[in-house]
């Protein structure tokens, strides 16, 4: 991993800092509010098929289990 900014962490390590704390500073609607949206911009995506098809595999994937 590639240490690029002046505290030597990782991308994936000021990722995961900064998920957990949105995480810890946000609440239930926003994500549901955040899914909505891009939900509704995937769907007016120019390749919209690939949108269908990766949800059409994660449903089948969640009823499986």
């Amino acid at each position: 991993m590639a240490k690029n900014n002046e505290h030597n962490m990782s991308r994936e390590e000021a990722g995961k800092k900064g998920g957990e704390a949105t995480s810890r500073s946000h609440n239930k609607e926003f994500y549901q509010e955040i899914g909505e949206k891009g939900g509704q911009a995937a769907s007016k995506a120019p390749n919209r098929d690939f949108y269908e098809e990766t949800g059409k595999k994660d449903g089948a994937t969640r009823n499986t289990q």
